[in-house]
């Protein structure tokens, strides 16, 4: 099963929500109710960026549930090619509770920081592999409490899948209204991790809104999801086989496991001997977690709750700093987001309404949020069906949501196999393995990616998405 949050997060979603409280005082409160419902920015330049912006960005808020002032903020970043033909994406980034900075800074998009300053204010350089390329991305911190999404009330921040996904709904319908001119662009959704419980049934909900005339029509095309988690009962199960054939179980650890269960038994999934091994990617180090978080206490998370976050956050030391951290972990790097997110003249720059988010935090594990959407293949199913496009891409080297389990629940679709399993490449080396059903429904596979799989990968996946967003075999 998916899964739900420990007891002891109740606690902190208790200390969360008063903390944000607190942070505003009783004018500042007032005067936050003055703000207007949805505002946005364009941005030229940003704090750590030398230079104008080579892009167009803008920034902004819009507010999904006016009874407790709940405003979902995003990043918009429009296509660099053609922005008035290009197709148009939302892109969610997993946790749940990770900001969707994550997937601009580390993943997808135009911006990077660059480790290798040691600069105060970390420095943002331009990503050359950036998805933005050839598509605009909408950028959006959900659910709220996740990044700088936040509510007037207690209550609003209270929320769950199907929650999340009716904000997610509503947040669209009114950023197309204020932007009528991307109405025609071709839209996809996407996202990766945990937000496969979500994208897929996002667009199940667009689509079933186009089929009864909802405004405003959308011209939805189709979705992606990355290294999805997508239903326990394959997810958790292909764990053990993906860990026996990287060779870091024993061929007897595994017949024990074969003969107690399998792919469709969500039980005895724990990999003693692989506690040491980094989940995200099997061949990085095993490192710090690298986005304390401020609120205490810590919530005692058991080893497949973990295993579903999409990046490990905890620190050790909530005060944990980047020298404690060697440059070669790759959260080294998270720990600029921290600091950069958080500094005054940054929150100026992107438009941050004052006294609603006092720290801000890559992953917010302590939102109080509810797991309800226990398995997304039949939101995958109705999409598909409907002739919607899906791309479901994979890291090869993740163990927290291996492709195994991926292809499992992608062949119970019982869709025909259009183009066998075959090798793509970049630059004419094998960059991955694929392979096509009906429904227009393409999976694949990044050779050497981990979890998220641009993070490792970049130049391969952005290959990946040009090509499978202009409608061309991988």
């Amino acid at each position: 099963m998916i899964p739900t949050r420990p007891s002891s997060r109740g606690i902190c979603c208790r200390i969360f929500i008063f903390l944000c409280c607190l942070s505003s005082s009783s004018s500042s409160s007032s005067s936050s109710r003055q703000i207007n419902k949805s505002s946005s920015r364009v941005i030229t330049q940003l704090p750590g960026f030398d230079g104008p912006l080579p892009f167009h960005l803008q920034t902004g808020y819009v507010e999904v549930d006016e009874g407790n002032g709940v405003r979902l903020f995003y990043y918009f970043v429009r296509s660099e090619r053609n922005p008035a033909d290009d197709p148009i994406m939302l892109w969610l980034t997993g946790g749940p509770g990770c900001s969707v900075l994550t997937g601009l800074a580390y993943e997808i998009g135009p911006l990077s920081f660059d480790v290798n300053s040691d600069a105060v204010l970390p420095k943002l350089v331009y990503r050359p592999d950036s998805w933005t390329k050839v598509s605009s991305i909408i950028f959006l911190d959900s659910p709220v409490g996740a990044g700088f999404s936040y509510s007037d009330t207690e209550q609003g921040y209270k929320s769950s899948d199907t929650n999340a996904v009716n904000q997610i709904v509503t947040f669209l319908r009114k950023w197309f209204i204020e932007h009528p001119e991307f109405l025609p662009n071709p839209l996809y959704i996407a996202g990766d991790s945990y937000s496969g419980m979500i994208v897929p049934t996002v667009t199940s909900r667009i689509a079933r809104g186009i089929e009864v005339g909802s405004e405003p029509t959308f011209n939805l095309k189709g979705y992606l999801v990355g290294n999805p988690v997508t239903d326990s009962n394959f997810d958790n199960p292909s764990k053990i086989p993906f860990a026996h054939g990287m060779g870091l179980i024993s061929d007897e650890t595994y017949e024990a496991f074969k003969e107690s269960c399998s792919i469709g038994d969500n039980s005895h999934q724990s990999i003693e001997c692989a506690n040491s091994i980094c989940p995200n990617h099997i061949l990085e180090p095993l490192c710090a977690f690298a986005s304390p978080h401020i609120y205490k206490p810590k919530p005692q998370l058991n080893s497949s709750v973990r295993e579903m976050l999409q990046l490990q956050d905890y620190a050790a030391d909530s005060e944990i700093q980047l020298s404690e951290i060697s440059l070669q972990c790759r959260t080294a790097g998270y720990l600029m987001s921290r600091t950069w997110a958080n500094n005054e003249s940054v929150r100026e720059a992107l438009g941050i309404h004052k006294g609603t988010v006092s720290s801000w935090v890559r992953c917010n594990y302590y939102i109080p949020y509810t797991s309800d959407i226990r398995s997304s293949v039949k939101y995958h199913l109705d999409v598909t069906t409907k002739g919607y496009r899906s791309l479901i891409y994979s890291g090869d080297h993740d163990m927290v949501i291996p492709f195994i389990g991926t292809q499992v629940w992608i062949k119970s679709l019982n869709f025909s196999v259009v183009d066998k399993w075959r090798p793509w490449y970049v630059d004419g080396q094998v960059a991955g393995y694929t392979r096509s059903y009906s429904n227009n429904l393409t999976f694949a596979t990044v050779k050497g990616a981990g979890h998220t799989a641009p993070e490792y990968m970049p130049r391969q996946c952005f290959a990946m998405f040009e090509r499978w967003i202009s409608g061309y075999s991988l």
